[in-house]
């Protein structure tokens, strides 16, 4: 057995391996390995999530303008969210028509990928 640390967007997380010949036992050591990776992203999902579909951020950045209130109603291809990542500028657009039912982020905070900006309802 080896025991191992992982860091997975600066969590981390104590594995033991255990190298084995061909058989069918790694991939069943696999399983068990996957599930606690799995939760944290759970995890975080649960409290960015509001009522209504959320649109996340496609990548890590910081937000430049709210273009949007909740109650207002939006068309698809709306720009919602001005995201700054490496220096260009992002239109965060809306997926489809609807009211934005929350608006989660503000001006000048930083965000990470998946992190929930507005939710439409």
């Amino acid at each position: 057995m080896k025991n191992l640390r992982i860091t997975v967007n600066g969590t981390a997380y104590d594995v033991q391996v255990e190298e084995l010949g061909e058989t069918a036992a790694p991939a069943a050591a696999a399983a068990p390995a996957a599930a606690p990776k799995a939760a944290p992203a759970a995890k975080k999902a649960a409290p960015a999530a509001g009522k209504g579909e959320p649109v996340v951020a496609p990548m890590p950045g910081t937000i430049l303008s709210v273009n949007v209130t909740a109650g207002q109603a939006v068309k698809s291809g709306e720009v919602l969210v001005i995201l700054e990542a490496m220096k260009m500028e992002n239109e965060i657009k809306a997926p489809k028509d609807g009211t934005v039912a929350s608006v989660v982020v503000s001006k000048g905070e930083s965000v990470d990928t998946g992190a929930t900006l507005v939710t439409l309802a």
